[in-house]
Order: C-alpha cells, then sequence, then structure tokens
C-alpha cells in the first residue's frame, strides 16, 4: 500500500516493527527515565513550590495549572529523544540505513518508519503521565475535568508527530553527535521552561507584555495550550488555532524530512 509521498506503507510498518521489538528488550530502563521526569516536577513543583503560590493561577491550584503542560512536555520529550539521538545512532554508527537501503526501502519509507516508532514513544509516555494524572484527579485535584480530556491522546500524538519531524529536521542536518548540546540546551529547555507550562504568560509585566506573542511563534506553547484545554476547559477558539498551527508546522516538515534525509544519506 502506497501513500502520498511514494511511501510504501508496509515497509514503513516494518521499520517500525524493527524498532518495536528492540524496545521489548529494554523498555523497562527506556521508560522508567523519561517517565518519572515529568512526574518528580509534578510532585516537586506541583507539591513543593504549589505550597508558597498560595491562590493558585486562574482558580486552580498549581498543580493542577502545570498538569497539563507536564504532559505535553512528556508526549515532546519521549518523541525527541528518539528522532535525534537514536535516529543518529543508527544512521551513522549502526549503519542500518544502508542496511535499509540495500533492500528495496527507499528513504521515504525508512522516514515515514521512524516516525511512526517516534509518535508511538512519545504516546507510551504521554499516556502514561495521562494515567498519572487521573490518579491525582481521583484523589481530589481538578487536573482532568473536562469532557473533552477524551481528546487528549489524539493532542499527545499530534505534539509527538511536530516535534518528531523536528527532530529528524535537525538529525537530517548534521553530522557531529555533539551538536545535540545545542538542540536539547539551547531548543528544548526554553521550550519547557518558557511555554506557559510553570506561569501564564498573559501577565503584562512579562517581557513588556509580550511575552505570549513571543511564545505562540514557539511549538510547545500550542500543545500546552491545547492540551490544558481538552483536560480542564472550558475550549474556545484559542484552542482550535493552536490545533491548527500543530498542523500546519506537520504538513511543512513532513515535506521537509524525506529530502533532507535523501540529501543527507546520499552526501
Amino acid at each position: 500500500m502506497r501513500l502520498p509521498g511514494d511511501i510504501d506503507l508496509t515497509t514503513s510498518v516494518s521499520v517500525w516493527r524493527r524498532n518495536l521489538t528492540e524496545y521489548s528488550h529494554t523498555w523497562m530502563t527506556n521508560v522508567l527515565p523519561n517517565f518519572f521526569d515529568p512526574v518528580l516536577y509534578l510532585l516537586g513543583m506541583g507539591l513543593g513550590l504549589g505550597m508558597f503560590v498560595g491562590r493558585g493561577v486562574g482558580g486552580l491550584t498549581y498543580i493542577e495549572f502545570i498538569a497539563p503542560g507536564l504532559m505535553a512536555a512528556s508526549a515532546m520529550q519521549g518523541a525527541s529523544f528518539e528522532s535525534t539521538y537514536n535516529v543518529f545512532v543508527k544512521m551513522n554508527f549502526a549503519k542500518l540505513y544502508d542496511a535499509y537501503l540495500a533492500t528495496p526501502a527507499q528513504i521515504q519509507d525508512i522516514a515515514f518508519g521512524e516516525l511512526l516508532w517516534a509518535v508511538s514513544r512519545g504516546l507510551i509516555y504521554g499516556c502514561a503521565f495521562f494515567a498519572v494524572l487521573c490518579g491525582f484527579t481521583l484523589f481530589g485535584h481538578r487536573v482532568i475535568v473536562s469532557p473533552w480530556a477524551v481528546l487528549l491522546p489524539v493532542a499527545m500524538a499530534m505534539t509527538a508527530t511536530m516535534f518528531a519531524l523536528i527532530g529528524l529536521t535537525f538529525t537530517a542536518s548534521i553530522r557531529n553527535i555533539n551538536y545535540y548540546g545545542f538542540y536539547y540546551t539551547l531548543w528544548l529547555t526554553p521550550l519547557f521552561l518558557f511555554s506557559g507550562i510553570f506561569f501564564p504568560l498573559d501577565n503584562p509585566q512579562m517581557a513588556g507584555g509580550h511575552a505570549e506573542t513571543i511564545a505562540w511563534f514557539t511549538p510547545l506553547f500550542h500543545c500546552v495550550r491545547l492540551m490544558r484545554g481538552l483536560a480542564q476547559g472550558p475550549l474556545d477558539w484559542t484552542h482550535g488555532l493552536s490545533a491548527l498551527w500543530v498542523l500546519a508546522v506537520i504538513a511543512v516538515l513532513a515535506w521537509v524530512v524525506p529530502r533532507r534525509m535523501r540529501k543527507r544519506m546520499v552526501h
């Protein structure tokens, strides 16, 4: 079966299945560090720092405010690690892509298979964190209260897809693994800190009142806003706009990634 972009779905699923098989042997050591990272932020900042944020934020306690954003960050981190370090190692050190290309597989099939697996990783971490938040809701926190929360896995998949494509674009553009230090320190970390997870961006004292406008042009901001709306409501046109923003970035990068990877493998 062929998809738009001349992608052979059967071959892409084979790439995805190969990654799943390898992951099944090491899932415990892979899941736990990535799973506990946002959970520790939730506990340390939501409960710890939250004790000093007496009035909460917008009628929510601090832990309720940061929880949906951390869910978005969890999906982002799962997809990002898979589409950066892991793909680079397979491409450059393990020479796995050379083996793929010795078969009828084409670079767009491989890229789509890696994308499917990175999205799967993002969903694993995002849904695991979602389960934790449901537990907090059962114990009295208003973390997941909107009926629209059933669409949170869709929002996680959109988040994971966008950041997997961003990661693949970067991976296809570098030849030294040390450049990932810049990617994580100067790209993902600022997004994590300044996308509205830990504090509202509409405060007029922040960046001269332009903090939210600046953040609007960054990807994680829209994922955080969308997940917060789905988890806690109410939804309005801004959440639809954020969903369209994410889908537009996905569409552009879905065109860019196979071309960047083809150029990378040829040269």
